[in-house]
């Protein structure tokens, strides 16, 4: 993500940011121009950009504390590209609930930038149900006494269970299946990811090189979830997978594959934002420590660049964690398998873009 600044007095400001600290500008993220706008006082009940001469609306969901993103005053639809993809909502007479919500759009506005990013397609279900998306974010009321609501995808329909967003049912669940990493934010990106295999993979040319890659997603997907939680995954996945999951099923592989691009990629923005260099203060540290993050990886089309950038920030990340007593950012090793998944994600990603 990058660094925003106030277009009205140049401080800096976030993507969450919902007013200036420096001169009390209300700010919105406005999708079209993708940029953090400073707004007048509204006139008529819609305010004026201190950048560009058009009146704007917040999003419809503004009234509930979880968006911050701007449509233009005429359009119709009262909601952003973002908030148009939802389905089901969780209970908001419920305070918790209302919470849990606002950390889910939180991660899913962040997805949902990146998406915007490189322009890939993106509708929602509401106007194309066969190739839409949509997020259904429930609670176990839904379900029966006993059951639970399992996160997933399934033609374009994302499901989560909306007690992922609570830190200590979250870290129970990591726990219990044994995860290294866990968050809603990559929850969202990997399920994301099983909706864009069909979009940009399925029926594509892609679709040999994929098999190729990640073996053939025609196999029983029942039967290898069965299989994987029976037995595990195999003794030397670390060799060629990026996740002891990502082992389940060709599908599976892609989705984690895919999720750890927009994990890699994202983050190396937030270090470009920031002007980040990776010069370590030791002897022979060897190039593989040093790194000058001096392109955004969202628009960088060299993926050996991108992986270059990567690793030594990301050793850099871990090795700030453990200073402050925490665990590794970021728990994984990519392996040259993983290198090739990777860089076949980036492919198909560019050749979908239009940056």
């Amino acid at each position: 993500m990058q660094l925003f600044k106030c277009d009205h007095c140049n401080h800096p400001i976030y993507f969450d940011s919902a007013y200036c600290n420096n001169c009390g500008s209300t700010l919105g993220f406005f999708p079209e121009k993708m940029e953090m706008l400073a707004l007048k006082v509204p006139n008529e009940g819609s305010f004026i950009s201190h950048a560009y001469a058009i009146s704007l609306n917040f999003c419809s969901n503004y009234s509930h504390d979880v968006c911050n993103w701007l449509i233009p005053a005429d359009q119709t639809n009262p909601f952003c590209p973002a908030c148009q993809l939802n389905g089901i909502i969780p209970n908001l007479s419920k305070a918790e609930y209302r919470e849990r919500w606002k950390v889910i759009e939180q991660a899913k506005h962040r997805l949902v930038y990146a998406i915007l990013r490189w322009e890939l397609p993106l509708i929602s279900k509401s106007q194309d149900w066969d190739k839409g998306l949509i997020f259904n974010f429930k609670s176990d009321d839904h379900m029966p006494p006993g059951s639970r609501v399992l996160t997933g995808h399934a033609d374009g329909v994302i499901t989560m269970n909306i007690a992922e967003a609570n830190d200590v049912e979250r870290e129970m669940a990591k726990k219990e299946m044994e995860e290294v990493y866990r968050t809603v934010l990559g929850h969202l990106r990997h399920e994301v990811g099983h909706y864009y295999w069909e979009r940009l993979i399925m029926q594509s040319a892609y679709l040999a090189e994929f098999r190729q890659l990640f073996g053939d997603e025609r196999e029983s997907y029942q039967s290898a979830l069965e299989n994987h939680y029976q037995n595990g995954a195999p003794a030397d996945w670390k060799k060629n997978f990026i996740s002891s999951y990502a082992t389940m099923h060709p599908w599976e592989d892609w989705a984690e594959t895919w999720a750890h691009y927009l994990h890699i990629v994202d983050t190396l923005e937030t270090a470009y934002s920031f002007g980040t260099k990776i010069s370590p203060r030791m002897q022979q540290s060897g190039e593989y420590l040093s790194s000058d993050v001096d392109e955004n990886a969202y628009y960088c089309k060299n993926f050996n660049k991108i992986i270059a950038m990567w690793m030594p920030l990301s050793i850099a990340l871990n090795s700030l964690n453990r200073s402050m007593g925490s665990k590794d950012i970021y728990p994984f090793v990519i392996n040259p398998s993983v290198i090739k998944k990777l860089s076949f994600v980036h492919q198909v990603i560019h050749s979908h873009s239009s940056d």
